[in-house]
């Protein structure tokens, strides 16, 4: 394994400082459409390249990645706008996608855990669109209120964010419980940073949240998803969280 090469992974499956390539992209873009594409390509052509590495990883690869994962999960609590806020979930979780690639090879070509953690922030990245383009921005605090004046999307926003932060039933909270149990045999250590991380996304969800539907509502805050909509997207949380469920099967 070159040192190239992993360097050249480690920016699509983001490690510190590599990973600021992903998100000086992404703030640049404005588009949903074109977040949506770059949320589901970026991961996946780091799999691809991860897949291809033949040698085994060193562990110290793994302290990076929870390093990695660590910061950008620390930095989300201090974020208001939802478009940065998912962009820095995406790179804390995609460097955790290190972990099952060190310690358990033959997991490097797993589509499952990129899934579990792109897929919620893909509806996630189509909601921040929609808030952008109705309310002018998705900025928690100057937009609140949105379980008083919108309530679907309200709805529609806490199950998204609850998928992205590995609420359990959903896919995210079993591949998390697998890359604990897989570091937990080699280095306890790494465990006990992904348990930080993940309580880090969880607090960093609630802020994010509070800021978004508590209170009362602004003036603005009173276009609503439509129906339609929001049973498209409803459906596809319930197959997220049936596909959640199935999972927890094959990693028992």
């Amino acid at each position: 394994m070159s040192s190239i090469s992993l360097l050249l992974v480690a920016i699509f499956l983001p490690l510190f400082p590599f990973s600021m390539v992903f998100n000086r992209l992404f703030a640049r873009i404005a588009s949903a459409p074109m977040r949506i594409a770059l949320l589901l390509a970026w991961p996946s052509i780091g799999l691809v390249l991860l897949s291809a590495l033949g040698n085994t990883l060193p562990t110290w690869v793994a302290y990076w990645s929870v390093a990695t994962a660590l910061l950008y999960a620390f930095r989300a609590l201090a974020l208001r706008d939802l478009a940065l806020w998912l962009s820095h979930i995406a790179t804390s979780a995609w460097a955790l996608l290190w972990l099952p690639a060190v310690f358990d090879e033959t997991a490097r070509a797993s589509a499952w855990p990129v899934a579990a953690f792109s897929v919620p922030l893909v509806l996630l990245a189509w909601l921040t669109g929609y808030l952008e383009r109705t309310y002018g921005a998705a900025y928690a605090g100057s937009l609140g209120g949105l379980a008083t004046g919108a309530p679907r999307l309200a709805g529609l926003l806490v199950f998204t964010v609850l998928a992205a932060i590995g609420t359990p039933l959903f896919p995210g909270f079993f591949v998390l419980l697998n890359m604990i149990g897989v570091s937990l045999n080699t280095t306890p250590a790494t465990a006990l940073a992904v348990l930080a991380v993940w309580m880090l996304w969880a607090w960093a969800g609630v802020r994010i949240l509070q800021g978004l539907i508590v209170g009362p509502p602004n003036d603005t805050a009173q276009a609503d998803i439509g129906p339609t909509q929001t049973g498209i997207l409803g459906m596809v949380m319930a197959a997220f969280a049936a596909g959640g469920i199935w999972l927890s099967g094959g990693l028992a």
